[in-house]
């Protein structure tokens, strides 16, 4: 510090009073003083304070702040930045301990005017300022904060660089036999679709009601969400409003789950401006179109079109794409099928911000709300289904696991499809009631196995179980075929005869379903009439394990008890096995596999994909010989002319089947065929309740017969197949008939027809020749039978089966 000099100053007119002037080190004064060589005239004394000689002591203000200090503690800091810019002083800025105390002695030797000025108050900082300064200093911590926010819930995801667009799961297309589209199977319930391959208006729609900014935003619409914060606020719109984009919601389909936390929308945000960098919107808005819910099982356009209007996205009109865009809000509250008004408004809302936006002009609005679009309406209970599943299930027995888009062609007939299903559920409509049956299956085939309709149940909606092929019950006497068939391979014929009559094997003791005995039959008669006690008799003399083999060799492949009642049925049996071992007897006795699919390729949007699979007619040979086959289905066709299935209409063609019934009519079967269709009826109950005495001859057979009148109207009649068993010019009589109860009328009638035209042969390709009379068909030559007759005709009954009492009354 440099020395003090104390100056007296003499003068007139001033006070006599020292002046203090002092001065750092570097020469600059620290307070202003009036110079003194500007007095002129004016006499001085120069005195000097003892403190300020050569040696003196410092002054103990000084002496404490020490040496290295004592340039320092002169100064005073400067004005902070932001007190230097809106004006404000730095109260940061403070002197040295030794200068505060210097300058309380300075100010008692100081004038009035100058401790004033000294005292004098900084400028207060203006409130404009002081807003931009907090503004200012938020928003940063803002930005940082957001920055610590978002690299936290990215950390979460997977790195960028190994991030990419998850696959979408594979669509498997059912086509029936015509092509036509039957059902789609797979995760998202239809195929793919490109953006070009739609309408203009359809990808429009959707960026009219969900994204209007979607070509300018860059994956986050701030202006969307500040407004949808706007509208929520103050309660617009009659809900909450969201301000996702497009882009947001197709990375919450691909990546994200669909719960609605803030740690779901941050990552939503991060994914979707990924979306933007990597993609175009053009392949965004395909992929969107390909990805979201439209609910009812449908992922992606083309499925929801194919569910709701029956046709392709690329066909849909302008009133359905606004119903389709209508369904992103809520595709359950807005289902057209569901809730046709709700779906209506919906739409309007679309087709009025499709105006709006310059994507249609006014008249085509006016146009599409003039003609709503209507969701199809199943004509039934949606049988097809139990088709589709069960095409399913064989798809995975033949390729196993797969990850592409598939087509598969099979053989279902959608004529005949609907066709069984309406004729099962008027019958249960109409019957069900009165016999206490809910339940039916129903299977109809080609007699080389190929499947053309199968009805799992009544209803698909409310029950999914395929009783067709999932669910096994007893066949009743539909398995007695597989017995007759043993004992003609054994050696027998149709006109073979057994005894009628009670039976006990260990005190089991089974009956006729009338509880009535016929005596001495024929097996044509006993297999006819359903005769229990015949077929117990047969199977004990034949070996209950010949039987099941039968079965087997035909194509019955569930476990089979090897025992007496076996020939009643008592072991389970699915309708689907039951009515391919049947074909063999249409068939002429060519073992089959019941097959439904025919072909399977990879889709391809440029037309036919590659052929991967393509079923090969794998028959079992011949498992029956001709012979025996001509004999069976001649006792099979008494079924329906004289048997248990009277009630079968259907003119004009040559039929033949089995009824089964099962113990307290739990169970109720009819399997029938002609040389053209096999069908099998099943009907009862799911927890195997009695029904109300509903057999195989009464409700199943007005099934198949419905059905089949229907299915053959328009084929081409033939005949059975069938070979000579019975030498024509020896033998010129009917089969005999069977006696009468003893003491009553007889109950049935052959219908038989005298017609003796020239004998035809059936080649293998189906085709009728002429054949000589009096020549002898052998090996695979096969011979149909006599027409069917008038059914009013009576035939006489041989003397030799007339009862005692018959002749000798003469009767």
């Amino acid at each position: 510090m440099c020395p003090r000099v104390l100056l007296s100053l003499t003068g007139r007119g001033l006070p006599d009073k020292p002046i203090e002037s002092s001065r750092n080190m570097a020469g600059n004064s620290r307070k202003e003083e009036p110079y003194l060589g500007a007095m002129p005239g004016r006499s001085w004394a120069l005195r000097v304070d003892p403190d300020d000689r050569i040696g003196a002591g410092r002054r103990k203000s000084e002496g404490k702040s020490g040496s290295k200090t004592g340039s320092k503690s002169a100064k005073t800091r400067r004005p902070g930045f932001f007190a230097r810019m809106f004006g404000g002083s730095s109260r940061g800025a403070k002197p040295d301990k030794g200068d505060q105390k210097g300058e309380k002695k300075g100010r008692k030797q100081s004038d009035a005017p100058r401790d004033t000025a000294r005292r004098r108050r900084p400028r207060r900082r203006s409130i404009i300022g002081g807003m931009v300064y907090w503004g200012f200093v938020l928003s940063i911590w803002g930005v940082i904060g957001t920055t610590g926010i978002v690299a936290y819930h990215a950390s979460k995801l997977p790195p960028i660089d190994q991030l990419a667009v998850p696959r979408r799961p594979p669509n498997i297309a059912i086509l029936a036999a015509d092509g036509s589209l039957l059902a789609n199977r797979g995760d998202t319930g239809g195929p793919a679709i490109r953006l070009r391959d739609l309408p203009p208006y359809l990808p429009k729609a959707f960026i009219a009601i969900e994204d209007r900014r979607f070509h300018s935003h860059w994956g986050i619409d701030l202006v969307g969400i500040a407004r949808a914060v706007w509208n929520n606020v103050a309660r617009r719109g009659g809900g909450l409003q969201g301000g996702s984009t497009l882009t947001q919601q197709l990375a919450k389909n691909l990546f994200l789950t669909q719960e609605r936390t803030a740690s779901r929308k941050i990552q939503e945000a991060i994914l979707s401006v990924w979306l933007e960098q990597k993609y175009s919107k053009d392949q965004i808005l395909q992929l969107y179109l390909n990805r979201v819910y439209f609910g009812s099982g449908a992922y992606g356009v083309e499925a929801a079109a194919q569910r709701y209007f029956g046709h392709s996205a690329s066909h849909v009109s302008l009133a359905e794409a606004a119903m389709l865009a209508g369904l992103m809000k809520a595709p359950v509250r807005y289902a057209p099928n569901r809730n046709p008004q709700a779906a209506e408004a919906r739409a309007a809302l679309v087709l009025t911000a499709m105006a709006q936006e310059g994507h249609i002009t006014e008249s085509m609005a006016k146009v599409a709300l003039a003609s709503p679009a209507k969701a199809k309406r199943n004509g039934g209970s949606g049988s097809i289904n139990y088709a589709a599943d069960f095409v399913m299930d064989r798809l995975d027995q033949i390729l196993g696991a797969f990850d592409h888009d598939l087509v598969v062609e099979t053989t279902i007939s959608t004529s005949m499809q609907s066709q069984a299903e309406k004729a099962l559920a008027h019958a249960l409509d109409k019957y069900g009631k009165k016999y206490r049956v809910s339940q039916g299956a129903f299977v109809a085939m080609d007699p080389n196995g190929s499947i053309r309709a199968l009805v799992g149940g009544r209803d698909y909606g409310s029950s999914q179980f395929n009783r067709a092929v999932a669910a096994k019950r007893q066949p009743g006497s539909a398995f007695k075929p597989f017995v007759y068939l043993t004992a003609l391979e054994r050696g027998l014929n149709p006109d073979s005869r057994r005894v009628d009559g009670p039976v006990n094997i260990r005190g089991w003791r089974p009956e006729n379903s009338n509880r009535k005995y016929y005596g001495n039959v024929t097996l044509t008669r006993a297999l006819a009439l359903s005769l229990n006690t015949v077929a117990v008799r047969l199977a004990l003399e034949l070996g209950p394990s010949a039987v099941a083999n039968t079965a087997r060799r035909l194509g019955v492949h569930s476990p089979l008890k090897k025992n007496a009642s076996l020939a009643l049925g008592t072991s389970e049996v699915n309708l689907l096995e039951m009515t391919g071992a049947y074909s063999v007897f249409a068939n002429g006795g060519i073992g089959v596999e019941p097959y439904v699919i025919v072909r399977v390729r990879r889709a391809s949007a440029r037309g036919r994909g590659r052929v991967i699979y393509n079923h090969r007619y794998n028959a079992s040979g011949r498992v029956i010989a001709p012979k025996y086959v001509a004999m069976m289905n001649s006792m099979m066709q008494e079924t329906l002319l004289t048997g248990t299935a009277r009630r079968a209409e259907l003119p004009g063609w040559q039929a033949a089947g089995k009824t089964g019934t099962t113990q307290d009519y739990r169970d109720a079967w009819f399997i029938g065929y002609t040389s053209r269709i096999v069908a099998g009826v099943w009907l009862g109950n799911d927890d195997s309740k009695p029904t109300r005495k509903a057999s195989g001859g009464n409700l199943p057979v007005l099934i198949w017969s419905d059905f089949m009148r229907q299915a053959l109207a328009k084929e081409q009649r033939e005949r059975l197949p069938t070979g000579i068993w019975r030498d024509p010019a020896t033998d010129n009589r009917p089969p005999p008939v069977p006696p009468a109860l003893i003491g009553s009328k007889p109950q049935f009638v052959a219908k038989r027809s005298n017609d003796r035209s020239q004998p035809m042969t059936i080649n293998p390709a189906g085709q009728a020749i002429a054949t000589p009379r009096g020549s002898v068909n052998r090996g695979n030559d096969l011979l149909p039978p006599a027409p069917i007759g008038n059914a009013n005709r009576k035939r006489s009954i041989p003397r030799a089966d007339r009862s005692l009492l018959d002749r000798m009354l003469g009767g």
